[in-house]
């Protein structure tokens, strides 16, 4: 079955889920980052829309921080084939 979530990156390499917990139920944004580290952060609640890019993940990370977004723990990784 393919997911419903539309072709986010090209060239991912992991994903991060931030919540705002303060909104009830929480709000949910998707960050990718690829290899040279570029970052993009979506919003599903918006159709995947992208809502914030930055050419490094500190940078989207510190955007997330500044909303009050905060990081669900660990982080799913692109699978590399063999």
């Amino acid at each position: 079955m393919s997911s419903p979530v539309p072709n986010l990156a090209d060239n991912w390499q992991f994903t991060e889920v931030w919540v705002d917990p303060t909104a009830s139920p929480p709000y949910v944004l998707i960050l990718l980052s690829d290899s040279s580290g570029k970052s993009c952060i979506y919003d599903p609640n918006q159709n995947y829309q992208l809502v914030f890019s930055s050419d490094t993940y500190e940078e989207a990370k510190f955007w997330l921080l500044e909303d009050e977004y905060e990081r669900v723990q660990g982080r799913l990784l692109a699978e590399v084939p063999a």
